[in-house]
């Protein structure tokens, strides 16, 4: 019984590196424009397209050293990390959802959000062809999700945006300078149509504290002032997989200070 559960967790965790692979090319061709299925992958340096066995997730990059298999050029660790990522972000899904049409909305979600949170990281935007197709998307899906109605979706969409714009808004009124831009903005919107307009302010919150938690320290470490760029996209990304997948454990364990 445990070996037969180990065996799906194991072929979800491939299905997820398979669609972890792909992200890799949307992540890397989106933000130039490029299409994201043709050419086919290659190398960036020799241009030689790459075989089906060089394509394998995780194993393929093991195997051949992190280089590539014509001209030896060298290939970035992140290619790996982000299939390995996505397969186990896929193994929680799977974990709570199981068999379900949940289950296939929260792959999509997860693997959407992954996509952003690397693009933000590499260029310090998001793209708004993720987020507006995500925002739609979100509202669909939210006719199959069993905790979240049409309605909320909504209003996710409308509480989720309309506050990052207060908050950028106000900043910008206030400093006299962009503190957050539209994509963080349309982000969390997106966020709220999957998810509904009641985790909008736990995610920010979670997310405003990992920012502080990391931005703080890499600002004194680089010797740099208070306004350093710093993208909150990854952030936002960070703090609704936390909630999505342990919420109820941290709603829980914040209510267990207050009782007697």
């Amino acid at each position: 019984m445990f070996s037969g559960q180990l065996f799906v967790f194991f072929c979800v965790f491939v299905l997820g590196s398979v669609v972890g692979s792909f992200l890799n090319v949307c992540i890397y061709r989106i933000p130039l424009g490029q299409s994201i299925v043709y050419p086919a992958s290659h190398c960036f340096k020799c241009i030689t397209p790459l075989r089906w066995y060089h394509n394998i997730p995780i194993v393929s990059f093991v195997l051949l050293h992190g280089r590539c298999a014509f001209c030896d050029e060298p290939f970035s660790w992140r290619y790996p990390a982000v299939e390995a990522l996505n397969g186990f972000l896929y193994c929680l899904v799977f974990h709570y959802a199981r068999f379900s049409a949940v289950s296939l909305v929260l792959f999509l979600f997860v693997s959407i959000l992954v996509v952003v949170a690397f693009i933000d990281i590499d260029h310090q935007i998001i793209p708004d062809v993720i987020t507006l197709p995500g925002i739609v998307i979100g509202f669909i899906c939210s006719f199959a999700l069993p905790w979240v109605s049409w309605v909320d979706s909504l209003l996710g969409v409308l509480i989720g945006g309309g506050s990052l714009f207060c908050v950028a808004f106000l900043y910008e009124l206030l400093a006299k300078k962009e503190g957050m831009g539209g994509g963080d903005i349309k982000l969390l919107a997106m966020i709220g149509a999957f998810c509904g307009w009641r985790v909008i302010l736990p995610v920010v919150f979670l997310s405003s504290l990992l920012g502080t938690m990391v931005g703080v320290p890499l600002m004194w470490a680089r010797k740099r002032d208070s306004g350093m760029a710093l993208p909150f996209g990854p952030f936002l990304v960070f703090g609704t997989l936390i909630y999505l997948f342990w919420g109820d454990i941290l709603v829980q364990w914040y209510l267990s200070f207050f009782y007697i």
